[in-house]
């Protein structure tokens, strides 16, 4: 089979394609016939190896897992012998590991049937991003109707994601980003906009809930605009320096909270069952869609990585597996 590899930490043109033996499911695993993978931030780190810190993880001078990719939608083409949920030719979306090729194996209870109304780009845009804006938004902030959430790099990933999702559980949705992409978020439902390249940031406490995902604005700075007892949720930025990146303004807020009525919070998230099933059952309905900015062929995916990291993207990018 055809697949993505890198034997070495580094810019794009690390990436090439390869190929290998197809992968065998064992237990509860499925294998999946990729159709679609989705493409993030956390790849383009595993590939770079940055911050350096990720590397105690990923191996310290060269990568233990040459093959990348999480997001994934495809046609389960074999199981286990303990699978019990899917069948061969269930089209099924979730997460996985070396999901950048043309076959792929996970546990059963990392995948959930595709909903009919999503195409295969669409679902594999959505595991990843998907439930880390639900975590965030309804088990770390607890969003409740009425609220007023603000979502600071609207125009991303994860971003896409939060406005629609706050917008699902009732909130009035203020989008931050940049002027390229104001009309972008108001597609998604956002009800204002705060273009940051020509407008302040607020400075009275509008706010009952921040997701920041951007990662770019000081605590001061967001404690301002956030209500007297609101959350503030860090979910990202690409900021910082190069052994931890931005983890060191996480740290700082976890430290703060223990000391104010606002609550300051973190933000990791981990494809669990529920929370992708959760995510399945919101996009079975019509309100939320998938924003995928544009599709690359598996074999382009070093433009895709570039395209990524040059910050234009409105929503996501995905691979598109011809297996």
């Amino acid at each position: 089979m055809k697949a993505v590899v890198h034997s070495q930490y580094g810019n794009p043109e690390v990436l090439q394609v390869a190929t290998l033996e197809r992968p065998v499911p064992q237990g509860n695993e499925v294998l999946i016939r990729v159709k679609a993978a989705g493409l993030d931030y956390g790849q383009w780190h595993l590939m770079a190896g940055k911050p350096y810190a990720v590397r105690l993880a990923t191996g310290l001078t060269k990568p233990k897992q040459r093959v990348l990719g999480t997001d994934v939608c495809g046609v389960v083409e074999a199981v286990g012998p303990k699978v019990t949920r899917f069948e061969v030719g269930d089209a099924v979306f979730g997460a996985a590991s070396r999901t950048f090729a043309e076959f792929t194996c996970g546990r059963e209870d990392q995948f959930c049937l595709k909903p009919e109304r999503l195409s295969f780009e669409q679902a594999a845009a959505s595991a990843i991003s998907g439930v880390t804006a639900l975590i965030g938004l309804r088990d770390v902030a607890k969003v409740k109707p009425g609220q007023s959430v603000c979502v600071i790099g609207a125009g991303g990933g994860v971003g896409s994601w939060a406005v629609q999702l706050a917008r699902h559980f009732g909130a009035h949705v203020t989008a931050v980003c940049s002027t390229s992409k104001v009309e972008f978020v108001r597609t998604l439902g956002a009800a204002s906009v705060i273009d940051y390249t020509t407008m302040s940031f607020p400075t009275d406490g509008r706010f009952d809930v921040i997701l920041d995902l951007a990662g770019n604005r000081p605590l001061s700075v967001l404690r301002m605009a956030l209500a007297s007892r609101g959350t503030l949720v860090i979910g990202g930025g690409e900021d910082g320096d190069r052994f931890f990146g931005g983890m060191g303004r996480t740290l700082r807020a976890a430290l703060w909270s223990m000391f104010l009525k606002q609550r300051l919070a973190m933000l990791v998230g981990f494809v669990k069952p529920e929370p992708l099933q959760a995510l399945a059952n919101i996009l079975g309905q019509p309100g939320v869609t998938p924003a995928v900015d544009r599709t690359f062929p598996l074999e382009q995916v070093a433009d895709a990585m570039r395209t990524l990291v040059a910050g234009q993207v409105r929503g996501k990018l995905v691979l598109s597996v011809a297996a």
